[in-house]
């Protein structure tokens, strides 16, 4: 069966592999799952009441919801017809979603809750159009009720209408994260994504058709979104959860595999950490050994026989309970979207899950590269090699150059902007990078550098991410443009830092007075010293201010995928950067 478009995945499953629970999700206490056939039935049925609808091929359609089977089914309705589906964040300000509604010029919209229906409604102002609920609610219509016009349709209508979608046809319109400026509307076609699709099925070779995958990630973010279209093409199984939901959905789906953002593992290591100090005794002895053997772990290093036996007994003491808790059966893991903590990764090759972090970007639809699927292949801290098809090359300044085939069309409606990106056929990236014996390793962003006063130049996200190895720094942000040193932004992991104080006898009172505490004062400034030997002179974090609380989506200091919203940040903090660089 040819595979052309991202629909085509759908169908290829009908053929091939069909299965019982080709999408699934909870609903109340028990797991509702539409077989192949179902889902097939149901795309078709919505493709047809949105041709009924009035929606042509080229319109463009928003969604702004949460992960769910009612999202995958109209993402695929939408692609039968030709239309571009427009995901917004359903964390999006009303800004953000004022603009992208705008300048998509949407024609119909789906909203997953009353307050984005409200929301979807407020933004788009005078340019109102149809609003959809992805669950049943009494502010807008129900997606059903578009299922049920295209029940007595002509299908030969809708065949006629499939068979002209081709590869160049745009997919979807995803508008970046907007962490540099104004949201950027990425141009993805059906072939863009295929081929990556295919390229991740060559390089992975770990599903076989009759595996579970959860997914818990947004839709809105292209990462989940091929992800889902991968497990379509694989046969596997997908159980919607959301992040908060994560525990519990592990004990009953017990997936094979998932993907992640660097946060969601970083939260099953808090918690982990957490357990530590329920325990007393030689419990609590042998529970830290094996955390401690976990985070220094080395899936291809052949251990000597001490290291072998403690490694041994900790996977039978604490390990093979670690796996249990996340379903007893998962495989694999896939990461991206931002740099993992190397520890993190060891942590759960040491409980027999394999970890593979890649790298990659919306404009590519998005994996570049992923680490091997096996130990004696993977590379901790390295963001793997070149998936099949992409070609790489590095400019002179280091920024990281890419051809291929998963690359974009351009970006909506920006055709310069389009020609500074997409330069004599390379994307230009704007990440800098190495390859070390085949391997990527990311070393910054090009616009986040900044110069000193002394004319040096910093990459702030190298720094970043060294420093949030230590157990005690949940974020950080490095400043220091046009100032005489780099000085720092540190939000501590107050779940530890209160364990620290407990250990300490310090009285724990409340985060913002830890945050003021000498004592915690002197214990960053400890870690901060430990890893500023890691850099250059220049490069050292000289002064740091402690936040009380962490940066989030909500409050708009980072963006939906996670990442820094440093102008926000910088404004926001201005009085205490300017207490970093006050004279003494």
């Amino acid at each position: 069966m040819k595979l052309d478009r991202a629909f085509d995945f759908l169908h290829h499953q009908l053929a091939t592999r069909p299965r019982a629970d080709c999408l699934a999700a909870r609903q109340g206490n028990h797991w509702q799952a539409l077989s192949t056939a179902e889902v097939a039935a149901s795309v078709d049925r919505l493709s047809l009441g949105l041709i009924r609808l009035g929606i042509e091929r080229g319109d463009k359609v928003a969604i702004a919801a949460d992960s769910s089977i009612s999202w995958t089914l109209v993402d695929l309705a939408l692609q039968q017809v030709g239309a571009i589906s427009v995901p917004i964040y359903p964390t999006a300000t009303l800004d953000d979603a004022r603009y992208i509604l705008t300048h998509a010029e949407v024609k119909l919209a789906f909203a997953g809750s009353p307050a984005l229906t409200r929301k979807l409604a407020e933004a788009l102002g005078k340019f109102s159009c149809p609003i959809y609920g992805l669950t049943d609610f009494d502010d807008a219509p129900s997606w059903r009720q578009i299922d049920a016009l295209g029940r007595d349709e002509d299908r030969a209508m809708l065949a006629e209408r499939r068979d002209a979608i081709g590869r160049d046809d745009v997919f979807t319109i995803i508008y970046t994260s907007g962490t540099t400026g104004r949201a950027k509307g990425v141009l993805l076609s059906h072939g863009n994504v295929v081929s990556d699709v295919l390229a991740v099925d060559k390089h992975c070779r770990t599903l076989n058709g009759s595996q579970r995958a959860l997914s818990f990630l947004p839709q809105s973010h292209i990462f989940e979104r091929a992800g889902v279209l991968y497990y379509l093409y694989t046969g596997t199984g997908v159980y919607f959860s959301s992040v908060d939901g994560l525990s519990s959905a592990m004990q009953e789906v017990k997936p094979h595999t998932f993907s992640a953002v660097p946060r969601v593992l970083e939260k099953v290591y808090e918690r982990l950490h957490a357990k530590e100090k329920e325990l007393s005794g030689l419990q609590r002895c042998i529970y830290r050994r094996a955390l401690r053997l976990a985070e220094h772990y080395e899936p291809n290093a052949t251990p000597g026989p001490l290291l072998a036996l403690q490694l041994a007994l900790a996977k039978k003491l604490v390990f093979s309970k670690w796996r249990a808790a996340m379903g007893g059966e998962l495989m694999a893991i896939n990461v991206g979207s931002a740099a993992l903590q190397p520890r993190l990764a060891r942590l759960f090759w040491a409980c027999g899950v394999t970890v593979s972090e890649g790298y990659g970007m919306t404009e590519s639809s998005p994996a570049l590269t992923a680490n091997p699927f096996n130990a004696k292949g993977v590379r901790i801290g390295s963001v793997g090699v070149p998936l099949d098809g992409v070609e790489f090359r590095l400019a002179d300044d280091g920024e990281i150059l890419v051809r291929g085939p998963m690359v974009m069309q351009g970006y909506y409606k920006e055709p310069e902007l389009t020609a500074e990106t997409l330069r004599d056929g390379w994307l230009h990236t704007g990440d800098i990078g190495v390859f070390e014996h085949g391997y990527l390793r990311i070393t910054d962003r090009k616009k986040e550098m900044f110069k000193t006063s002394n004319g040096k130049y910093i990459a702030p996200q190298v720094i970043e991410n060294k420093l949030k190895e230590s157990a005690f720094i949940d974020q950080i942000m490095v400043v220091g443009d046009g100032q005489k040193f780099a000085a720092a932004l540190i939000v501590p992991l107050f779940a530890k830092l209160k364990e620290w104080c407990i250990e300490q006898g310090i009285a724990y009172t409340s985060d913002g007075e830890m945050a003021r505490n000498p004592m915690v004062q002197a214990l960053i400034d400890r870690e901060v010293k430990r890893f500023n030997r890691y850099f250059g002179h220049w490069e050292h974090v000289k002064k740091f201010a402690l936040l009380d609380r962490p940066w989030c989506v909500d409050s708009g200091e980072l963006a939906p995928t996670l990442k820094l919203r440093r102008k926000v940040i910088v404004e926001r903090c201005r009085d205490e950067i300017a207490r970093l660089y006050a004279p003494a």
